[in-house]
């Protein structure tokens, strides 16, 4: 296993409000990551649990580049694309595969069409998560909020009502998730 907190502590400094607001979330995340693949290792759904959780803590690890002060980040690149510049940061790294979680864990995925049409400044190509690890990260992140990290998990409803704002092809990603891995409880 990679020791995911020195990664993360290679671009945020420790202790900083905004390292500790990546941790506790990234850890929120893993936590119900893994809970959802064991769950599904039960079921016999082979899942590489290990790298779940590692990708799990990785993330997120774009958003020291863009700009949301509400969570203190002060980039300046729109906090949409937090996902490809922390594919770029894993890439360089050579985390390759953890790198692809980055970019395709925004809302449910987000589809070359939904790209085009809200004009989001993102790579022209599908950010859809394909492996069945990519679609635990991306679903296990729906229950959290880096704005309201005390508040308690999401319930399957509000997590969906969330996503819902997005339109219905991000909806319907959302539930063949939920169809898939349950309900975070």
């Amino acid at each position: 296993m990679i020791h995911t907190l020195s990664i993360i502590h290679r671009f945020y400094e420790p202790g900083s409000q905004l390292c500790e607001l990546l941790v506790k979330h990234s850890t929120q995340v893993a936590e119900l990551a893994k809970k959802l693949a064991e769950r599904l290792i039960a079921q016999h759904t082979p899942v590489d649990i290990d790298f779940v959780v590692e990708a799990a803590m990785l993330h997120d690890i774009g958003i020291i580049h863009t700009n949301a002060p509400g969570i203190y980040c002060n980039g300046t690149e729109p906090y949409i694309c937090h996902g490809v510049i922390g594919r770029g940061m894993l890439d360089d790294i050579g985390l390759f595969r953890h790198a692809l979680v980055c970019e395709r864990h925004t809302g449910a995925g987000l589809a070359l069409k939904e790209i085009e049409q809200r004009q989001l400044p993102l790579p022209h190509r599908d950010l859809l998560p394909v492996s069945i690890e990519e679609k635990l990260v991306c679903y296990a992140d729906k229950f959290f909020s880096k704005s309201h990290p005390d508040d308690d998990t999401r319930t399957l409803d509000i997590a969906r009502s969330k996503l819902a704002k997005f339109g219905p092809d991000t909806l319907a990603r959302f539930d063949q998730m939920a169809a898939l891995f349950g309900p975070p409880q």
